[in-house]
């Protein structure tokens, strides 16, 4: 009975410990979420619409720093090879406006489906672009 006891009295002694460590990162997160460098891209998604084979494969992915710190884009990674991003190399102001470059290699006809993933220092998470469309032969 004494161990039951025991146990019961940890128990309840740890989970009100575990309470307030939940509200102090909950805290912390909406502060997190306040300040620092946020990303607002324009689109999140390119449709390349029916191009022929060969065709420009460049587009450009704009995005504004709605934060209120100065947005460093890391790393911007391709769910392939036939698909190569390009980031901004300085850091966005707050405020500022600035473009991820994609290039897709157009000499592979048919649909086109990629995901480029985006990290930076406004989210832990990385973020998702999509391009789309359909390449055909030449007439």
């Amino acid at each position: 009975m004494k161990k039951l006891i025991s146990l019961f009295l940890v128990s309840f002694i740890s989970f009100g410990a575990f309470a307030q460590d939940s509200e102090t990162k909950d805290a912390a997160v909406e502060t997190q979420k306040e300040d620092g460098a946020k990303i607002k891209f324009e689109t999140e998604v390119i449709d390349y619409g029916t191009i022929e084979k060969g065709a420009d494969g460049v587009r450009k992915f704009e995005f504004t720093n709605t934060g209120n710190a100065p947005l460093i884009i890391s790393r911007v990674y391709s769910s392939c090879g036939c698909t190569i991003p390009k980031k901004p190399e300085d850091p966005i102001a707050p405020g500022e406006k600035g473009e991820i470059e994609v290039k897709y290699d157009t000499k592979r006809v048919g649909p086109i489906r990629k995901t480029i993933s985006v990290y930076s220092n406004a989210d832990s998470v990385p973020f998702p672009l999509k391009i789309k469309g359909t390449i055909t032969e030449k007439k």
